[in-house]
């Protein structure tokens, strides 16, 4: 009975947060960067009707379905961004600024704001909102074209777009929970799929014949010259694959995990793997005290 009305609480504050306090600056509007073709990989099919039923980070087409890349990242990406190679792409200070579009429905602001509330709390990771003079920050937006979820990987420079496609008659899309909010936002602070790391293949089996065969390049793993991994592979990140993405046949599995009774692409929370990736990633874990702190939010509260 507590907890139900601890909730309660909490809910009317965030309610309270998003719309009672009267912002300090005028929205901005889109920056106008949005070019499709800059965002997709050579040989990938704008709007490819078999994608059409196919999961909401799958369905804008970009690389590996969700992810905005820069050509000058393309060679060099991996399941972190490499800093030695591309230290910029860090939020400096540890500090995301973020904008929510106007455009959202109360409750999806809601969704959005708990979202980003719920990495603040468990990383050193702080999310201001974006005062209006800040050159750098996160443009949280529902981008129609190319729709979806989808974001670019670290920081870019500017006002950033990342797109969470709102609920409509079809579904949920992008918001029917935290859980595909909390994986955009992994992408702008740097983290890319799990799946995608060399050692993959250790522990899922991707089946290629049951992959659309335009897509199959999304299914490839990184070289370990452009990878390291602290921790060990997780079938429960909020960053893996599910087991049907780019399936050319509704039903097929595109992946299927090695470990008997291990299920794949959970959307609902940061798993402990997530939480403690993003910590390090952050410098979260270099000083004793703190990294005492975090470890043990990211045991207690991740999934």
């Amino acid at each position: 009975m507590l907890r139900v009305k601890f909730s309660i609480v909490l809910m009317f504050l965030t309610i309270f947060q998003i719309l009672e306090v009267k912002p300090k600056v005028i929205f901005p509007n889109v920056p106008d960067i949005i070019d499709r073709d800059s965002l997709l990989p050579q040989d990938f099919k704008v709007d490819d009707p078999l994608l059409e039923d196919q999961d909401p980070e799958v369905t804008p087409n970009l690389f590996q379905g969700d992810i905005a890349l820069n050509n000058d990242i393309f060679n060099y990406w991996r399941v972190g961004l490499r800093w030695d190679v591309f230290p910029k792409r860090l939020w400096p200070n540890r500090t995301v600024p973020y904008a929510i579009s106007p455009l959202y429905e109360p409750e999806d602001m809601i969704t959005i704001y708990q979202a980003i509330q719920t990495i603040s709390r468990i990383t050193c990771l702080k999310f201001p909102k974006w005062n209006g003079s800040q050159k750098d920050f996160l443009l949280i937006w529902p981008i129609k074209y190319p729709k979806g979820c989808w974001s670019f990987v670290g920081k870019v420079g500017g006002p950033q777009i990342l797109s969470l496609q709102p609920p409509d008659k079809s579904g949920p899309n992008c918001l029917g929970g935290e859980g595909r909010a909390i994986h955009e936002i992994l992408h702008a602070i740097g983290i890319f799929h799990e799946q995608s790391r060399n050692d993959r293949d250790r522990f899922v089996k991707v089946i290629w014949d049951n992959i659309i065969p335009n897509y199959k390049g999304n299914f490839e793993k990184q070289s370990l010259d452009n990878t390291t991994y602290s921790f060990e592979y997780d079938y429960n990140s909020i960053m893996h694959y599910g087991s049907s993405y780019f399936s050319k046949q509704k039903g097929k599995s595109t992946l299927l995990a090695k470990m008997k009774d291990e299920k794949i692409g959970q959307r609902r929370a940061l798993s402990q793997t997530d939480c403690l990736k993003i910590n390090e990633l952050y410098g979260c874990l270099d000083d004793v005290k703190l990294a005492k702190k975090y470890y043990t939010l990211c045991r207690i509260l991740g999934i």
